[in-house]
């Protein structure tokens, strides 16, 4: 028997880069507590903006662009990490997209997002990583989620590809969040 399961969606559209790293981090992390992991990456997938059909409460969205096999995935799983870059102070749009339509096929069908652990991740090579952080707590926040702390916030800097490593800080405040998703998980179980 496991001790729960986490999914981490990865924003980024490099697989190589750095919000990757830094998600592999956090799943070694929630592997270490003894939590199985799955990373979606997002950027192979071509993610539409919601259209406000409506027709979500059938629980999946009417959309058919590989999303709904990405909110099957989150309403099996236990913890919800979204990892995103920053581009221009915000997450990636296609980021934004997702967790929108996510949040809405959740409110308008059986709430499988109430009271899932997780949280954001900002990567960035200098700065908007708080807005982003607001922006994606938003998601969380309307969708009834528990949101665990860490040392700090949960941003990471780094520009070129394999330098977010070389942030300690971010790195740490990275780890002591996932080992909290982790407690609470089990917790919760």
């Amino acid at each position: 028997m496991t001790n729960g399961n986490v999914l981490l969606l990865c924003g980024s559209p490099r697989l190589e880069g750095n919000t990757a790293l830094v998600l592999r981090e956090c799943a070694k992390t929630l592997e270490g507590e003894g939590l199985e992991t799955e990373t979606v990456l997002l950027g192979q997938t071509r993610i539409l903006s919601c259209t406000a059909c409506g027709l979500c409460s059938a629980g999946e969205c009417a959309l058919d662009d590989g999303l709904n096999e990405i909110i099957e995935k989150t309403r099996e799983a236990d913890g919800f990490i979204v990892g995103t870059p920053v581009y221009f102070g915000t997450a990636r749009g296609d980021v934004t997209a997702a967790l929108q339509r996510i949040g809405m096929v959740s409110m308008a069908s059986d709430s499988f997002l109430s009271r899932k652990v997780g949280g954001p991740i900002a990567v960035a090579r200098r700065g908007g990583h708080t807005t982003t952080l607001q922006e994606l707590l938003m998601f969380y926040l309307i969708n009834d989620m528990i949101v665990p702390g860490s040392t700090y916030w949960n941003i990471v800097f780094g520009h070129a590809p394999g330098e977010a490593a070389g942030d300690e800080e971010g790195m740490r405040t990275v780890r002591r969040f996932a080992e909290n998703v982790a407690f609470l998980i089990k917790k919760l179980r």
